[in-house]
């Protein structure tokens, strides 16, 4: 891990900056009223989505959950259509109908993101099914929470993905809450890793605030899925410093236990781990200010884009225009 080029190092700093900053911006839209619906951010999680898809090709399928924002950034997707669509604006990936927590750019391998908890898992083991009989050398990846483990979905895709060999990896992003319930109030098994073993999966659990840690893991896991070893499980252990959702109280968690976790952000772990290898501080800075600046830009522009013409609201519903009864 600590063997890698700098300049990749410097790309993974810059892409957690560049999910930290996006979200923040979603955060202080949101609480301004300019972003529809509950948005749900990653901020102190950008590890797990960085750390995974450094090792993914663009035409890899990535679905994700509710929590969308850092695995569309870090997959490739552009920041200005990626907020556009958050903030309901016709640039937007999904021409604005979809939202934060609907994000689709199929160009990047993105298929989807879901409100519905778990509801991710079995397409994302449709998908790792078609590259399997396509035989293009794809792979599947999908991101949840540990509250997603208590889905009977959840354990008929493990099942059946370990059945058929299917080149398909699981990621959990496990901080500690289904929503606002603790692990140990929701589930008499600790580590979601232990869920694997019965299906002859492998799996295993490792600190998803280290972006070098899951840079590792994801890099073993990727490459054994390619040789055709079957799917794998990677457990990333992290926190989300936000609450569940924009504007959640979070009654349900101490300002001391907030206040340790923020001692684990990944940010500053990997600023640590570049001042340690005598990394120039200014550098760092300079990528920060450079990616703020990037950000900002791409937020203010999407704020200025058109809304979808409600004129338009049936496009893009079906793949052909339906007849009308007169046309019939």
């Amino acid at each position: 891990m600590t063997d890698l080029a700098l300049d990749k190092l410097y790309g993974f700093y810059e892409q957690l900056w560049r999910i930290r900053l996006f979200e923040g911006h979603v955060q202080r839209l949101a609480a301004k009223g300019e972003v529809p619906g509950f948005p749900h951010l990653s901020t102190g999680q950008e590890a797990v989505a960085v750390g995974v898809c450094a090792h993914l090709a663009a035409n890899d399928y990535v679905f994700s959950s509710h929590r969308a924002h850092g695995h569309v950034l870090a997959k490739g997707s552009d920041p200005y259509a990626t907020f556009a669509e958050i903030i309901g604006r016709q640039d937007g990936l999904c021409r604005g109908r979809g939202g934060s927590m609907h994000l689709v750019d199929a160009a990047n391998g993105v298929m989807g993101a879901t409100g519905v908890v778990a509801g991710n898992l079995s397409l994302a083991a449709g998908a790792a099914w078609a590259a399997q009989a396509l035989g293009d050398g794809r792979i599947a990846v999908v991101f949840f929470g540990d509250g997603a483990t208590g889905a009977g979905v959840f354990h008929e895709t493990l099942n059946l993905a370990s059945l058929w060999q299917l080149p398909l990896l699981f990621v959990c992003e496990n901080n500690g809450y289904a929503e606002f319930t603790s692990r140990e109030e929701h589930s008499k098994v600790a580590k979601v890793s232990a869920f694997a073993a019965p299906y002859h999966l492998p799996a295993e659990t490792i600190d998803g605030n280290d972006v070098l840690v899951v840079n590792a893991a994801a890099a073993a896991a990727v490459r054994s899925i390619r040789s055709g070893a079957g799917p794998r499980l990677l457990e990333c252990m992290t926190y989300r410093m936000a609450g569940h959702y924009v504007g959640d109280a979070q009654r349900y968690r101490s300002k001391e236990e907030l206040a340790a976790m923020k001692e684990k952000d990944p940010i500053d772990r990997l600023r640590a781990h570049l001042t340690q290898r005598g990394e120039p501080a200014a550098e760092l800075e300079a990528i920060e200010k450079r990616v703020a600046s990037e950000v900002q830009a791409a937020v203010e522009r999407a704020r200025q884009a058109a809304r979808p013409d409600p004129a338009t609201v049936l496009d893009y519903v079906y793949s052909q225009p339906l007849s009308t009864t007169a046309e019939a």
